[in-house]
């Protein structure tokens, strides 16, 4: 059994969130991928996301086309700082007998080393690397086979489809009234204009 564990703010989730979960799945043969928004990201304490409840349920909303893809209100549910470590261990608790992968792009794996408890993240879970446009195909490599030496770590780089969309972006044309059909998925679309989300 190989689990996908996909977190983050998804605030809001985006065209680019769901092809790498879907892309990880498939090149990748994971037989469920979990996506978990984060409460508070370590890296985003200083910012207003929208709530936790609606977040997850544009998450729903995509995962609904997908009978691999399932949503977690783990993180949310949890007080504090969400630290991936602590959700990894939750996850493999829940699935003792499954193999975890984190999925992240390019960006966040180069930085995995500087994560609260790196050590044990890089020793105990394997990661699926979405390619982010951007980032070095070399420096990429390198820091694999660094981790691979150093931890042990078990890394898979997939060819992911490469959306270049930030949900910054998709949060400032929704303030300005500007249309998003183009980087979010239709559902979630029709949900932030249902619920008046970012305006």
């Amino acid at each position: 059994m190989k689990i996908g564990i996909f977190g983050g703010s998804f605030d809001p989730v985006h065209l680019g969130h769901a092809a790498l979960a879907e892309d990880a799945c498939r090149q990748a043969g994971l037989n469920e991928v979990i996506m978990i928004p984060a409460r508070i990201q370590p890296f985003k304490q200083d910012r207003k996301t929208a709530s936790g409840e609606d977040r997850f349920r544009m998450l729903a909303l995509v995962a609904e086309k997908d009978d691999k893809i399932t949503v977690s209100r783990y993180e949310l549910e949890n007080e504090g700082v969400s630290y991936t470590y602590l959700t990894m261990r939750a996850m493999q608790q829940r699935n003792p007998q499954a193999e975890l992968y984190f999925i992240c792009g390019a960006d966040s794996f180069l930085k995995l080393d500087t994560w609260k408890n790196a050590d044990e993240l890089l020793r105990s879970y394997s990661y699926i690397i979405g390619d982010r446009p951007g980032y070095r195909e070399e420096e990429v490599k390198e820091c694999m086979q660094r981790l691979r030496e150093t931890f042990g770590t078990k890394a898979i780089r997939i060819s992911n489809k490469q959306l270049d969309i930030s949900s910054t972006v998709i949060r400032e044309r929704l303030a300005a009234g500007e249309p998003v059909s183009d980087l979010v998925p239709p559902q979630v679309e029709r949900y932030m204009k249902e619920h008046e989300l970012y305006r």
